[in-house]
């Protein structure tokens, strides 16, 4: 039998690592599964600009992952058992449980609601393209009625400030209020924060500072200091949470239950798994965990390929870098701010903002998302055997009896 490794989901970090295995090992020994929720690969990064009303692209997993030989599971995972190596995974009436040899964590992340009442009821997320359609068509509604076409944004993380800047950027007839809770863009250096105030006056959003939101209603969002704010979509941008799947597993996780790792992106708990991306507790360079980003996904994202191709062809498993070097944030889509870090993760007293930064930020989506949809180029001619060790190890796929959990049609690559 093949060496079965899994990988659980296929977002940035997911379909990275999944292309790059395949790129890497030779199919006669390794056998690679992606089990995804939806059949569509999600450019996150650019949800914002999807709930402003842009147009972005959404390419089909079935057709990125056709001619690599990696699988595609369209199913929600719903459990793991680390004892008995399976995953449990739903997709409409059937389920099933996959069994794996080596297993990549790449669930992601979602809103973190943080016990505000009203969030989850009231408030839009971009954290999901669904959700940000959802507020797309309620900002269409706004733009169509004479009153009450206030948005308010809550967090001023990279995902508040530019959700509030394309909105006001494409929707100037709508009032947007940012939310932060302490002083605007207070990771950013002086000269930064003061180029995103101005950018923030010159797009005409509201900014309030040092303010915590008690409570979200249909139509106001009720601040902690007892101002009510008059919203027709509020959206929540206030931080991410993960998924308790990996707790209820008995992995090693954070209190924010993020998989704690090794240098190699390896379970501490369970050595045959590997998490990477915003599902993974990863220490950087600095000695400091890396934050929830894009640019996190892809450094733990290429650690683990190396341990998991290093440690499964016997070789010596190379150390990629873990560093935070920049951000870039878009502040619509003429203007933008790329901030370096030092390596104590302190800005660094330069920026650069305008143009120049915003063509920058759209080039990194770009990149991502060319690298997404061409997960073997310049594929090697002759790809890495497995060792003998685990070559030929691996059980049968399903345990349970259970039907698989493919959705029939989805395309090439399903079983």
């Amino acid at each position: 039998m093949k060496h079965r490794i899994v990988v659980l989901g296929a977002g940035y970090a997911g379909a990275y690592v999944a292309g790059n295995l395949a790129r890497r090992l030779s199919p006669e020994d390794a056998e690679i599964t992606v089990v995804n929720a939806v059949p569509h690969f999600v450019q996150r990064m650019r949800l914002p600009q999807v709930a402003a009303g842009r147009e972005v692209e959404v390419p089909e997993l079935a057709d990125v992952f056709a001619g690599t030989g990696i699988r595609l599971r369209l199913a929600r995972v719903t459990a793991i058992d680390p004892e008995r190596q399976v995953v449990t995974a739903s997709a409409s009436a059937s389920g099933g449980e996959l069994g794996y040899d080596t297993l990549v964590y790449a669930l992601g992340s979602h809103v973190a609601d943080h016990g505000v009442p009203g969030v989850a009821e009231h408030a839009f997320d971009v954290t999901g393209r669904p959700s940000a359609l959802r507020l797309r068509e309620r900002l269409d509604r706004l733009d169509m009625r004479g009153e009450g076409r206030n948005v308010v944004v809550v967090g001023d993380g990279l995902t508040g400030i530019e959700t509030a800047t394309e909105i006001a950027e494409s929707r100037p007839g709508l009032s947007v209020t940012l939310i932060a809770r302490g002083e605007l863009g207070a990771r950013l250096s002086i000269g930064a924060r003061t180029h995103l105030r101005r950018a923030c006056d010159r797009l005409g959003v509201t900014v309030l500072e040092h303010t915590s939101v008690a409570a979200v209603e249909p139509a106001r969002v009720l601040c902690a200091d007892g101002t009510a704010l008059v919203s027709g979509a509020t959206v929540w941008a206030a931080g991410f949470a993960v998924t308790p799947i990996a707790a209820v597993a008995g992995l090693e996780v954070t209190g924010h239950g993020q998989i704690v790792v090794d240098r190699t992106m390896r379970s501490v708990s369970h050595p045959n798994v590997y998490a990477i991306g915003d599902s993974v507790h990863a220490i950087g360079d600095n000695g400091r965990p890396l934050p929830m980003s894009c640019a996190s996904a892809g450094h733990t994202g290429r650690q683990a390929i190396e341990a998991i191709v290093g440690r499964l062809t016997g070789r010596t498993v190379a150390t990629t870098e873990l560093t935070h070097t920049y951000n870039l944030v878009s502040l619509g889509r003429r203007d933008g701010i790329l901030q370096t870090f030092d390596e104590e993760g302190q800005a660094k007293p330069h920026h650069n903002g305008g143009r120049m930064s915003a063509h920058l930020k759209a080039g990194v989506l770009t990149m991502a998302l060319w690298a997404t949809r061409h997960p073997t180029y310049a594929l090697p001619r002759r790809r890495h055997r497995l060792a003998g060790e685990f070559a030929g190890a691996a059980q049968p796929s399903y345990h349970s009896g259970a039907a698989p959990v493919n959705e029939p049609g989805a395309g090439p690559g399903l079983t």
